[in-house]
């Protein structure tokens, strides 16, 4: 198949990190150039969070491509986008951590045990890094096949974390559009994953080449 042949392209992977890497490119740029608004430390932070979501979405739509669409090479990217994630939410904890707090561990864990949605945020980023660091073929043998598809799994709770954690934050400006887009993309994202789950299962009925 021609989608094939594109995504395992020698070239596909560096395509794909030059293209993972121009949000944090168009932020330094702009942060250089004083061009990120008349609070550039908010717009720091908020645009950190948002580009964690997106490829947040992005690593849990990875399966389902790949099984809708039956072409495997799809899995390639999931490693190299699941990275991306934790990058963007480093930039995302140092932005908060330096912008809003001074890099205060007082206070930033002051601000922890006292603002909800920081705690979620927090959290996630914890549950995050151990996926992180065993992103390589290395930790993989290491723990074992069975042990690290298991741990690996928590990146549902994460996404169900880091949702939380963006309504929160919304909730006192009363403004929830943004939140519910990315509700309803991971939502569908890990529903379609429960679906299959069951289907496997027996639970429910499997339909035909779905699964």
């Amino acid at each position: 198949m021609q989608a094939s042949r594109v995504l395992l392209h020698p070239a596909a992977k560096p395509v794909l990190f030059g293209a993972a890497l121009l949000p944090f490119a168009w932020l330094l740029v702009g942060a250089m150039t004083q061009q990120l608004g008349a609070n550039p430390a908010e717009h720091l932070i908020r645009a950190t969070g948002d580009w964690t979501l997106r490829f947040l979405c992005l690593v849990l739509a990875v399966t389902p491509l790949r099984v809708i669409s039956r072409i495997p090479a799809f899995a390639r990217f999931r490693r190299m986008l699941g990275l991306f994630v934790y990058f963007y939410a480093v930039l995302h904890l140092l932005s908060y951590s330096g912008f809003d707090m001074a890099f205060d561990v007082a206070d930033i864990a002051r601000d922890i045990a006292k603002r909800p949605f920081i705690l979620v945020g927090f959290t996630a980023f914890l549950l995050l890094t151990p996926l992180a660091a065993t992103s390589f073929n290395r930790a993989i043998r290491a723990l074992g096949a069975g042990r690290w598809q298991w741990l690996h799994k928590a990146v549902y709770l994460i996404a169900a974390l880091a949702v939380l954690h963006f309504f929160w934050m919304r909730a006192g400006k009363n403004d929830f559009a943004e939140v519910a887009v990315y509700a309803v993309i991971l939502g569908g994202l890990l529903g379609w994953r429960l679906t299959r789950f069951m289907k496997k299962k027996g639970i429910i009925p499997a339909s035909p080449g779905l699964i």
